[in-house]
């Protein structure tokens, strides 16, 4: 028979047994800090073996906000990739908020990367071409044919290496103008959220590094993994538009002529053929006054507005509806089911019934009308955590893309 435990003994007391003392009970705050850490263990996976190694090189005065994109990102991806953080020299880097971080490495584990990231770091108007030796010093380390990555900024780097040069590339809004006056042999598009050559990839200002990673995910494994990463952080897996829509312009005085009012009006009757005629006599206005009015107010002309907002409730009603191609194209004011398919094909690549499959996984429910069915938003936040990174289930009831 197996022996009894040993009784614990009080030191200094014969033969007398005592019970052992309670385990600890965990403080409050230690409770509440395993808590507080569960979403991230659920989230951010170890890597699996020979996950796809990426390395986000932080350059002095990198912003915070963007150098850790590509690890909530990517790393939400189930373990499908090893994200990594480097210096350009080994060393602590200042960033342009009062901290400083410490990545885990030196510019060394460039050289094993499958994907290198350069986040967006301070840059100004008086910024000359050439940024930091040790920041191309770094970069030279990285292999041929390996992907090169930049979130905002970190394009100017790039670009001061010459892996730009002839290439359609872009970066913030704000900054275009001086990285053109910079860097004349690169073609600047500062209207899209991002521009994929496939060995380097160039994404806008801030929040653009979401949807370049989210981009990387569906590129490497499909729109599935990509939709689940963006539920698990709570983003949407696509952007309508692109950068053009956040640019700065200029309004005119504010009065009673404007055109706001008239988009109001249009976006209650985009099912109907409505003209620029019928536009500008909404608004009061001749068709050239409107048309240069609403450009200005816009950075569209109505026309291309106009298909934007249908586009835009097509997608919605494909995501949420059971209506067919054909219904929803009249319902949000295309002549045709073939041009929906024009429209957005042009815009997401895909066809209207490819993009229901890829955002639509259960069953349409009430609200078929081109409105979310109420409480579609409870549902959706009740029933995400069981399926965020855990596991593989993707919810998709109620939203809109």
């Amino acid at each position: 028979m197996p022996s009894e435990p040993a009784a614990h003994r009080v030191p200094g007391a014969r033969g007398t047994a005592t019970a052992r003392p309670a385990p600890a009970v965990p403080s409050r705050a230690g409770d509440l800090a395993d808590r507080a850490a569960e979403p991230d263990r659920r989230t951010h996976l170890v890597p699996r073996p020979g996950a796809h190694k990426v390395v986000v090189l932080a350059l002095d005065g990198v912003y915070p906000f963007e150098l850790g994109i590509p690890h909530r990102v990517l790393g939400s991806a189930g373990g499908r990739y090893e994200v990594l953080s480097a210096s350009a020299d080994g060393r602590a880097v200042r960033t342009d908020a009062d901290l400083t971080v410490t990545p885990g490495h030196g510019p060394e584990v460039l050289a094993e990367a499958d994907t290198v990231v350069i986040p967006p770091y301070a840059v100004s108007r008086d910024s000359v071409p050439a940024p930091d030796p040790r920041a191309l010093a770094a970069l030279s380390l990285v292999r041929p044919g390996t992907r090169l990555v930049s979130i905002c900024t970190g394009a100017f780097l790039l670009a001061a290496a010459g892996l730009l040069d002839g290439r359609r590339a872009t970066t913030h809004w704000a900054l275009a103008d001086h990285f053109q006056e910079l860097f004349p042999r690169v073609e600047l598009d500062a209207g899209v959220l991002f521009v994929d050559h496939g060995d380097v990839l160039t994404s806008a200002g801030a929040a653009s590094g979401v949807d370049v990673c989210l981009h990387l995910v569906r590129k490497d494994h499909g729109s599935e993994v990509a939709n689940h990463v963006a539920r698990c952080c709570v983003v949407p897996p696509y952007r309508d538009g692109g950068q053009a829509q956040y640019i700065e312009r200029p309004l005119p005085p504010a009065s009673g002529t404007g055109t706001g009012p008239t988009r109001d009006w249009a976006l209650q009757r985009l099912e109907l053929p409505l003209t620029l005629d019928e536009l500008a006599a909404q608004a009061a206005m001749s068709t050239r006054t409107f048309a240069r009015r609403f450009r200005e107010e816009t950075g569209l002309s109505p026309g291309r507005w106009l298909t934007q907002q249908r586009l835009r409730r097509a997608r919605h009603l494909l995501e949420s509806s059971d209506l067919s191609v054909e219904r929803v194209a009249h319902e949000v004011g295309f002549a045709t089911a073939t041009s929906l398919r024009r429209h957005l094909t042009a815009e997401a690549g895909v066809a209207p019934s490819t993009y229901r499959r890829t955002f639509r996984a259960s069953p349409p429910t009430p609200g078929s009308d081109g409105k979310p069915p109420v409480g579609a938003r409870e549902q959706h936040e009740r029933a995400a955590p069981s399926g965020c990174c855990g596991t593989e289930r993707v919810l998709r009831h109620g939203e809109s893309g």
